[in-house]
């Protein structure tokens, strides 16, 4: 086993800022085998990172969204059914279901704009673990290149064109869990044809089961390599469920609610997504460019009641947030390699983003599913354009540069039921950003990073003059709030077989607007400020044995002074991962979600909560491995997530207001039998 030293910085660059190398498994696996990529000479920040495909396959998930936990910092949590897209915490944000976290999976856009639940909504269960072949991240609005949504983190995950083995599972589970999945890559006509399909049905502990059914797959022919040829991809995913959404403390204390019971029987809702996309990709010893192109259309029927009875005491609070989108949109970069002698070089690098979003959404108010009444129904056309101009200098073989300018310009064209609440907006954003990079040693590097960024509102509000449920007047919002980052980083492998990252930010947001799905109507809040400090560290001391230790710490405020509910102060993971010992392989990772506020005035906080889950593999032969999945090992009693606000309960007089929470699902096991060839 090898490891993997600094490369030079043309090319470090190259393999830094495309994906070019993340589809192809054979030569990846090549490169970190055995161990996490070293990103010295690679990375701009000390919070980038890369994650491969050996070391995500090794990660015990309960369910696809938490593969993005190997973002360090990151809490992927859930409080209801389990189509339903993941809730997301980082750097001292609850970032609802993908607001300030840009998500790409293939080239595409995983966050929704103008969504009928959630500004951002990410949804990432169509994703199909076993063909994912590297994760890469950034946090912090440190790159030109990442726009909408990144202020907090981004994340892209790459597909693979070619499989090393062709593969096939099968899964059983408590709780009714079941999966089956089989993956191929053929060579056909001088190009690879990869393929997936993918069964899951689980029901879950709930009282009144998840009864979630997942339909998934994916064809994709590829010519060429990764860095120098094309390929054209189809998914296709359909998933249907209940929902047992949040309780109240309340009446799981005094007996009368269990803490798997729901409330509202009939919560629940189905998402279905279809996507073509092609990305073209060039490479030569003097320039990269690639360009890629989307088209996906998505569809949710979302059925949700958190307040039970205070609204309408007679049919409850129920009410429907379908959503029907298409989304398309156009990427293109263009790199310039630039040599000034032998020790100066440059990566100058053009893109330009395009998309356009046609969405129809509403918001009814509804019992058992069955629509009562009407309070908002929208037609939202959503346009927008980025161009970006970053460039990468290495001045010596200490000191390097990143220098970026991004332009924005946005256009929202709403059409409501109310006339009050339609018309045409447009907002534009310049986002300058600048990292230092300073590599005194061999082994270390230290970061200074500097940056612009925002997220778009959703369109309604940037319209909208009163509120469609009172008919009281509104205050509308603005299209794109700024946001405005800086931090002090640390890199170094300076003991041997350990990589370790140590980072200091603050990061400020103008204001805390956001669009209120649940309400149909915008929220505005206060200008934020957030600090925060971050430590990753990875350490194999020996070929079969690796540990990871994650440690983040925010404090959240408004620039009032208040707190900002929901925000996360703290989270942790510690992982150790066994590979190798004979046919045996296995991992235990140690998860800590640390208390957040749930009231400005901090006088409610949420508890912390800590998990174990764990994995045993055995390889039977060369082609076929038995697996053992724990989740929840210590049984903990804790919560997913936590909410405080008012609610009324069937033979309530009045609404009380109250801790909601959602349960970490107990103590279950899942055993999965793996085939290649």
């Amino acid at each position: 086993m090898f490891s993997i030293r600094p490369i030079p910085f043309a090319l470090a660059t190259l393999f830094a800022s495309s994906s070019a190398l993340a589809d192809d498994l054979v030569l990846q696996r090549v490169l970190v085998e055995g161990s996490r990529m070293s990103q010295l000479g690679i990375a701009d920040s000390a919070n980038a990172g890369t994650v491969g495909q050996k070391e995500l396959a090794a990660r015990t998930t309960y369910r696809p969204g938490e593969m993005l936990e190997a973002m360090p910092g990151l809490i992927a949590s859930q409080h209801s059914g389990e189509g339903k897209a993941n809730q997301f915490y980082l750097r001292g944000f609850n970032l609802d279901h993908g607001t300030d976290l840009a998500t790409w999976v293939d080239g595409m856009p995983v966050n929704q704009r103008s969504h009928a639940h959630g500004q951002g909504w990410t949804d990432v269960n169509f994703l199909i673990p076993e063909l994912v072949g590297r994760l890469d991240y950034r946090k912090g609005p440190y790159s030109a290149r990442d726009g909408d949504f990144a202020s907090a983190g981004s994340a892209e995950i790459s597909y693979a064109n070619r499989l090393v083995k062709d593969i096939a599972s099968v899964t059983l589970g408590q709780d009714g869990f079941k999966r089956a999945m089989i993956a191929g890559s053929p060579e056909i006509a001088g190009g690879t044809l990869l393929y997936a399909l993918e069964v899951l049905d689980n029901e879950g502990p709930w009282t009144r089961p998840d009864d979630y059914r997942k339909r998934n797959g994916i064809l994709r022919y590829s010519r060429g390599y990764a860095n120098n040829g094309w390929s054209v991809t189809a998914m296709a995913y359909r998933g249907t469920w209940n929902a047992t959404d949040q309780i109240p403390l309340r009446a799981v204390e005094d007996g009368s609610l269990g803490r798997f019971d729901a409330i509202d029987d009939s919560d629940g809702g189905g998402a279905r997504r279809y996507s073509l996309s092609g990305i073209w990709r060039q490479t030569d010893a003097d320039s990269a460019s690639k360009v890629s192109a989307y088209l996906i259309r998505n569809q949710l029927d979302l059925f949700s009641n958190f307040t039970y009875f205070m609204n309408d005491p007679v049919n409850g609070d129920q009410f429907a947030q379908p959503d029907r989108r298409v989304t398309s949109g156009v990427d293109a970069t263009h790199t310039l390699h630039l040599h000034r002698g032998e020790a100066m070089a440059s990566d100058l690098t053009f893109g330009a983003r395009l998309q356009n979003d046609n969405i129809f959404n509403g918001l009814y108010n509804t019992r058992a599913r069955e629509r009562l009444s009407t309070t908002r129904e929208d037609h939202v056309v959503e346009t927008s354009g980025g161009l970006f101009i970053e460039s990468a200098t290495r001045w010596n073989e200490v000191v390097r540069t990143k220098a970026g300018l991004r332009a924005d310009r946005y256009r929202f064209d709403v059409s409501s039921d109310l006339a009050a609440n339609s018309g045409r907006a447009s907002d534009t954003q310049v986002s300058p950003s600048f990292s230092l990079i300073l590599a005194p040693f061999a082994s270390t590097e230290f970061y200074l990073n500097y940056g612009h960024g925002f997220h778009s509102n959703d369109a309604r509000g940037t319209v909208a003059a009163i509120d469609p449920a009172t008919r009281d007047p509104l205050e509308r919002a603005p299209g794109l709030v700024r946001s405005r980052g800086m931090e002090l980083g640390m890199r170094t492998e300076a003991i041997p077989k350990m990589q370790t990252a140590v980072s200091l930010y603050r990061l400020d947001f103008d204001s805390e607007l956001t669009y209120i799905g649940d309400a149909g109507m915008t929220e505005a809040g206060d200008a934020s400020r957030r600090y925060g400090v971050e430590f990753s560290n990875y350490w194999r001391p020996l070929k079969w044995l690796a540990v990871d230790f994650d440690a983040a710490y925010a404090r959240a405020r408004s620039r009032n002074g208040d707190r900002i509910p929901g925000a996360v102060e703290g989270v942790g993971q510690l992982a150790l991962t066994v590979d190798k010992v004979g046919p045996w392989s296995g991992a235990l990772r140690l998860r800590y979600f640390g208390p957040r506020p749930l009231i400005e005035d901090n006088s409610v906080r949420s508890h912390a909560s800590t998990t174990l889950n764990g994995r045993v593999g055995y390889k039977l032969n060369k082609d076929l491995q038995l697996e053992l999945e724990a989740f929840n090992l210590t049984d903990r009693r804790a919560s997913a997530i936590d909410y405080f606000y008012a609610s009324q309960l069937a033979g309530e007089a009045a609404p009380r207001d109250d801790i909601h929470f959602h349960p970490i699902e107990p103590r279950s096991l899942r055993l999965t039998l793996t085939k290649t060839w």
